[in-house]
């Protein structure tokens, strides 16, 4: 969405960051987890028990599907987490062991 009748949508610059140690793109300010999302990435974690991907969810940084690992800090909330130049962003299980998933 880019227009609306009562909300301004406001961009931050364009920023290059890393997510698996692969350098994508979003817009500085913007959620972690919207930047991935516009660049194909839909699956963020993986459960501790079963396994099961899980994605984009809640978007107001209430549930877990969103931890990942963002420079070198564990279980961050990345729906909520504002994206900066050059941030390094890792997958991790569901037990915050890092994965290596694209």
């Amino acid at each position: 969405m880019e227009e609306h009748p009562i909300i301004n949508f406001t961009r931050g610059k364009k920023v290059n960051f890393f997510f698996n140690g692969r350098e994508v793109e979003g817009y500085e300010g913007e959620p972690i987890a919207a930047a991935l999302h516009a660049e194909g990435i839909k699956v963020l974690r993986h459960t501790h028990n079963k396994n099961r991907p899980r994605g984009f969810y809640c978007a107001i940084g209430n549930c877990s599907s969103c931890l990942m690992k963002v420079d070198g800090i564990p279980n961050v909330r990345v729906c909520v987490e504002a994206l900066r130049e050059g941030m390094h962003v890792q997958t991790q299980s569901g037990r915050g062991e890092l994965r290596d998933n694209n």
